[in-house]
């Protein structure tokens, strides 16, 4: 509850910069803010507590997390220095404050202890990402994105209110403690189960989980690149933790008819995600579908719940700090262009060794390959899944992950095989530290793996 607090008061005090005409220190004052954050946080860990009856909970779950996404934010706002300049960068205490808010409805995503105050989370960052989708007024392609994102994820939201609307009327509560309690001890009515369905088609919708993932290509291509890094990251990390604390506390994993949809969509995000990442030629279109298959890996979790959480957390870590190193180079290479194909990468390896090098060994970690977390986080998933009974799937998720090596491949064959189209100089360095640190900690993280999966 603290940390939700002190993030709350940070973005209030970004705002409150810009009457004062701080803009060149907001962000090194946000960064030190969410370091400070950052311990707050780190220090709950080990208690369990729960706040404004039980509204917001704090335990392992929801420290682990809220850490991640601090973590996670910290690097976004590193690259807003460089990102937000020229005309924008009158408005940068805007940017900053709307990104810090959404941080703020991410962690209380994770820490709910009410339905009430989840429906609250996801609005708070569903918004903040409409705006920030829409921030480059100037650009139709970030006007229509902004607008599709808002569209689909109003639609989205009308799931979650009706389904909450239903487990209410089936438990006469909106306290998630006392819905698990009733769920184990009374005969439900049908409607507690059609309310858990709509909250899942909704949370699958946040994920872009097949069939619900039709937004993702083109309101990632459209958004400004550091507003779809945002996307791919912190918010794709929230949605997937809250649909599995969700899944959790209510009890739902008891059904085995909902397990095998879990599978049919699990396969159908890997499959349809990977085989349309092949086609691509757009950055960001080729990472919106490759997010889409990683949706479907990270949805495997759900089959054994119990025993998923440090998985879970294990991913979604190698998986979005493999996506932040990768957006710091492309916020580099397509920095000032109108778009973000890939023949904007040629040559790469040779006028910049260094960013190269990350992003190959981001791109390595999104396909699983060693020594990069990312391989260890679809060992352990397998492992898992396996255990759990469920074979055929981690087949084709071995297969998928063998297809994905084709297209992460074509941008790193780009890079080292082509001629540059042009030469690159004056490298920012915080695109060169959001980088190095980002692929650092994924490869640390790698080799010892029990750093992260033992804090559940």
């Amino acid at each position: 509850m603290n940390t939700l607090i002190a993030i709350t008061g940070l973005g209030v005090l970004c705002l409150l910069f810009e009457i004062f005409n701080f803009r060149k220190g907001i962000i090194p004052f946000t960064i030190v803010g969410l370091l400070a954050s950052l311990a707050l946080t780190i220090n709950d860990y080990g208690t369990t507590a729960s706040f404004y009856n039980n509204m917001v909970v704090v335990n392992n779950f929801s420290v682990t997390f809220s850490s991640l996404l601090i973590v996670l934010t910290i690097f976004i706002v590193a690259l807003s220095h460089n990102f937000y300049d020229k005309e924008a960068a009158a408005k940068i205490s805007d940017f900053i404050g709307i990104k810090i808010f959404m941080l703020s409805g991410a962690i209380a995503m994770v820490s709910f202890g009410n339905l009430a105050m989840f429906f609250l989370g996801i609005e708070i960052l569903s918004i903040a990402l409409y705006v920030l989708c829409a921030s480059d007024r100037l650009n139709f392609k970030s006007n229509e994105s902004g607008m599709k994102y808002f569209l689909m994820g109003a639609f989205a939201s009308g799931f979650i209110l009706f389904g909450i609307c239903l487990v209410y009327g089936a438990m006469g509560s909106f306290d998630v403690a006392e819905i698990s309690e009733l769920s184990r001890s009374a005969e439900l009515p049908d409607w507690f189960f059609i309310g858990i369905i709509l909250l899942t088609i909704g949370m699958l919708f946040k994920i872009a989980a097949v069939p619900f993932h039709f937004w993702a290509p083109d309101v990632y291509e459209g958004a400004p690149a550091l507003t779809t890094a945002t996307m791919s990251t912190i918010a794709k990390v929230t949605a997937m933790a809250t649909l599995f604390k969700i899944l959790s506390v209510l009890n739902a994993d008891i059904s085995e008819s909902f397990q095998i949809v879990i599978v049919v969509i699990s396969i159908a995000s890997m499959t349809v995600g990977n085989i349309m990442a092949l086609r691509q030629t757009n950055v960001k279109r080729m990472l919106a579908f490759s997010g889409i298959s990683h949706a479907g890996f990270m949805l495997m979790t759900l089959l054994s719940l119990s025993l998923s959480a440090g998985t879970l957390l294990y991913y979604a870590a190698a998986y979005s700090l493999s996506g932040i190193a990768a957006f710091a180079v492309i916020l580099y290479v397509c920095k000032n262009r109108n778009n973000e194909d890939i023949v904007n990468f040629h040559g790469l390896g040779k006028t910049n060794p260094l960013l190269a090098a990350v992003l190959t060994g981001a791109l390595l970690s999104m396909g699983g390959i060693p020594i990069f977390s990312g391989f260890f986080a679809k060992l352990f998933l397998f492992n898992q899944t396996i255990e759990a009974g469920y074979l055929v799937l981690v087949i084709v998720a071995v297969v998928n992950s063998i297809i994905s090596i084709g297209y992460y491949f074509k941008l790193i064959l780009a890079m080292y095989g082509k001629e540059p189209n042009e030469e690159r100089t004056g490298t920012p360095i915080l695109y060169y530290s959001v980088a190095v640190i980002a692929i650092v900690i994924n490869i640390v993280i790698g080799l010892f793996p029990s750093t992260v999966l033992d804090l559940m």
